[in-house]
């Protein structure tokens, strides 16, 4: 070539890629990073307010239903009457009525022995009278449940005879099953099984009675 300047030698010179470029590619990266890290951080914000905000709905909720500790009773009326006091009153205290029940010595109550236990009849009889249990018949089971009974015992009485009474004299010995047959009047006979030991202890019974005469309501569901 002619001229005032030549190219010589193999190597020929590259035009390099603008920086200009890359700049620009690194800056959108970030900016998409960054909005991706500030959309997460806005859903986390708002799953923690929307979680308290149910939180204190739920707890003004119940405290709607519920008394608090700081709640103070209404007050009385000056000229409000004042509760009873005194033997009276035990009943409305208890929030039940109290149960009539007959008395031991309005139940007639036949012993009869079904063990191959010699003169337990009679003593069961005894021990019953003592209590204030008015005795009819004793002796030896029927046939029917001589040697066939083997719990503690059977109380048999009248379809028309008061549950209540069957229930008084179940006090007396516990694990006995109440039967009814054919009879007409109001006695109840205790029939003593092979499991049969002893009555229970007056003490206990006497307790149960006093459970059966007045007893405990069932409690009110609590918050």
């Amino acid at each position: 070539m002619g001229g005032k300047y030549r190219v010589t030698g193999a190597a020929y010179p590259r035009m390099s890629r603008p920086r200009r470029r890359r700049k620009i590619l690194f800056v959108l990266l970030g900016s998409v990073l960054a909005l991706a890290l500030l959309g997460y951080g806005a859903l986390q914000l708002i799953d923690v307010f929307r979680g308290d905000d149910s939180g204190k709905r739920l707890t003004a909720a119940a405290g709607k239903n519920c008394p608090t500790a700081s709640a103070k009773p209404a007050a009385k009326p000056a000229g409000a009457a004042k509760p009873a006091t005194g033997p009276d009153a035990a009943p409305a205290a208890s929030g039940a009525p109290a149960v009539a029940l007959p008395q031991p010595g309005q139940i007639t109550v036949n012993v009869y022995n079904a063990t191959p236990r010699a003169g337990l009849a009679k003593a069961v009889g005894d021990e019953l009278k003592k209590r204030g249990f008015a005795i009819g018949h004793v002796g030896n089971a029927p046939a029917d449940f001589d040697k066939k009974v083997p719990g503690p015992g059977i109380l048999l009485g009248s379809p028309q005879t008061d549950k209540a009474a069957y229930s008084v004299l179940g006090t007396q010995l516990a694990g006995v099953t109440t039967q009814t047959d054919a009879r007409e009047g109001a006695d109840i006979d205790l029939i003593l099984g092979d499991s049969f030991k002893e009555l229970t202890t007056k003490e206990d019974a006497d307790k149960a009675l006093a459970v059966l005469a007045n007893p405990v309501p069932a409690p009110s569901a609590k918050c």
